[in-house]
Formats: structure tokens, sequence, C-alpha cells
């Protein structure tokens, strides 16, 4: 999954349809532009790195931050090109991507690792005109991140299918995911007797969660279809995005040690009966050294000073609607100029756009930014 790492996960977990997808983006990708352009690779810091510069160099380049990586996943010897790299390359654009230091969700380490990267090209191609950054599904709060941070180093950038959220919105979406079920499906065969949001759950290998929580939903179809419709999702779905949520609040409370968000106050809608569901559901309080972390590492302000692309796809399973208007919202409450452009939603599933979508996100601003 170097478009998005979420197809990884897919694949690793046997999520139907969203795994098919992920076999075709990460099939290899050949291109006359690909066969001549000139590739080197290498390791800064620890995180695997490659850049490819075509033979017809438009004198910019593209760092591309890729999605989240379950942690184990196995890695190639020589960092692999995204499949969007052909088309870039193709288009005159060099491109430059990090595979990060670490695996999970990684942002915080991508963000370190691509500016690094970022500066290894710039030394050893000085002549480069202009810098843009762009990224897929964790890859997206890496690229906003990035523009947020370091503005004077970019001319723009963009997130395609990006999970835009500052770190405690992302922990506290997917707290009250674990949360619901634990709810709904107490003391799930396969699962730690004090649910998915325990501390046991985190040692669960990613290849026994899965089937844990299909076969806990799969006993009860109508609680779980009332949680489908809740989390904006298929009853397809829907066990793919509550693992998913699982890897990630679990890597998140590794990362900041200890349980970054609470929901003590928090007042939930849309479970069935509400007032119940309010009453009975666990409440736990955040760790304040933990919450601390989060935000000093995953925050993002929405004070941009780069134009910002933002597009999602159709039907995504993993970039709910209601996450949306999250960035933009906090955007324009920061008073960014620009604010980012959002295009319409294109593609199926999750990070389905075409070559000729991601190369018309970077070429949207290219063609009115000025050099």
């Amino acid at each position: 999954m170097r478009r998005h790492a979420a197809l990884t996960f897919a694949c690793c977990l046997g999520l139907g349809a969203l795994a098919a997808s992920a076999a075709a983006h990460d099939a290899p990708v050949a291109s006359n532009a690909a066969a001549t352009a000139r590739t080197e690779s290498g390791v800064l810091q620890g995180a695997p790195w490659r850049i490819d510069l075509p033979a017809h160099w438009n004198g910019e380049v593209v760092m591309l931050a890729h999605g989240f990586e379950p942690a184990g996943t196995p890695r190639p010897a020589d960092w692999p090109a995204n499949p969007s790299t052909a088309a870039l390359l193709k288009a005159g654009f060099a491109v430059a991507q990090s595979g990060y230091a670490s695996q999970g969700w990684a942002v915080a380490d991508a963000i370190a690792d691509t500016e690094r990267l970022r500066a290894h090209f710039i030394a050893t191609q000085p002549t480069t005109r202009r810098t843009w950054v762009l990224g897929f599904s964790m890859g997206g709060a890496v690229a906003i991140a990035t523009l947020e941070r370091y503005p004077q180093h970019y001319a723009g950038g963009a997130s395609l299918c990006g999970a835009n959220l500052p770190g405690e919105v992302l922990a506290s979406e997917t707290l009250t995911t674990l949360l619901a079920f634990d709810h709904f499906f107490p003391r799930a065969r396969g699962l730690p007797a004090a649910g998915l949001a325990s501390p046991a759950a985190t040692s669960i290998p990613q290849a026994d969660l899965y089937p844990a929580i299909a076969g806990a939903l799969q006993a009860q179809p109508t609680v779980a279809a009332r949680l489908a419709t809740r989390l904006q999702v298929t009853a397809e779905q829907l066990p793919g995005t509550i693992s998913l949520h699982a890897l990630v609040l679990h890597d998140l409370v590794k990362r900041s040690g200890g349980m970054p968000v609470g929901n003590r106050d928090t007042v939930y809608a849309g479970f069935g009966d509400d007032a119940a569901f309010n009453a009975e559901v666990r409440r736990l309080d955040a760790d304040p050294a933990a919450q601390a972390t989060l935000r000093r590492e995953l925050g993002l302000t929405g004070a941009l000073s780069r134009p910002l692309v933002i597009q999602y796809n159709r039907d995504d399973p993993t970039i709910n609607p209601r996450f949306e208007p999250v960035y933009p919202a906090l955007a324009a409450k920061a008073g960014a100029d620009p604010l980012p452009t959002v295009l319409a939603r294109a593609g199926e599933g999750h990070c389905g756009f075409s070559d000729d979508e991601v190369l018309g996100a970077i070429l949207v601003q290219s063609t009115v930014t000025q050099p």
C-alpha cells in the first residue's frame, strides 16, 4: 500500500473488495517515463527512501507521503515506487518518497522523515524550482502538517483520501468505535473480556483481530447494522472499519504512553437508544501526559499559508463523510490564506484515484502558483 497503507491492512485481513482494490493499486507499474527515470535509494536515520528523477525534468519535485502501514508489515529491501510515480514522472516531476522510520500511525516520524528527505533532495538538486507535498490516506495528514510547519519550503500540496484530522479528533473517533463495539458486543469470543478499548486488546495479533470482530458482528446482524449506520459504512465494510480503528487507536496509545483521549463528558448520539447508550457505555479519562504528547506530535492548527487541495473518494469505507468538513472548518477558523480547495469526490473506495486525478491535484495548483 504505497498509495495508501490502509490497503495493505486490507490485504493482511482479507477485507473483500477493499483487498481486491489493494491488489490492483500495489501491482507493479511500468511506463516509458519510469523506465527512463534515474532512481536513487537509501536510508536516512532509519527511514528507507527513494528518489526518481525523470530524463526530462521540469525542475519541480513532489514529496510523496504514503499511508498507514500496520506495525510488523514486511518491508522490501528497497523502497518501492508508489503507483502514482509513473504519471508524475511522465509529467516531468521528480518524486521523492520516504518509507518512514516506523510503522503504525507514524505521522510524527513521517513529517520529520519527509523533511529530512526534502533537504537531502535539495542538497543534491540545488536548481530545484518548486517543491510540492502529496499525501494519501494517513499521508494526507502528513502533507497538511508539513505545509503548516514548513511553508517556506513548499509551493503547495494535496491530500487525497486523507485522514485530515488532528490527533485528538482521530483518537476520539476511533475510541468511540471501539467503545460502541464493546457496548453492543460484550465478551466477544477471541477478544479480551474488558473489550477492544482495553489495554489487553493492544497485544492481540493483527491476524486474530479481524476474525474475532467479524464473528461477533455476524452473530448479531441487526445490532451490527445499527452500528454500521452510525459509522457511515455498509455492513460488509463494518468489520474492516472496526479492525482498522482498533489498530490505529492501539498504536496511538502505545506512542503516547497512555490513553490520549477520554469520553467522561461526551454525549453520544445515533446509537439507537441514546439515553441507554450514554448511561451504560464505558467512560474513560485521558492520561494528561499522553494527551499532551498527542497534541504536540499530531496537532493540526488550520493555519495554512500555502495552497492545499483536498479530494476524497466516493463510498470510502475508511474516510467517512463526517470526517470531511473537519479540516476545512479548522482552516476557516484559523484564518488560513488561502483556504483549502476541496475538489468534488472522485473514484470509488479508499484512494481509488486515477493517475489523471492524482496528477490533476498537483497541476491545478502548479498552473496558478508563481515559481
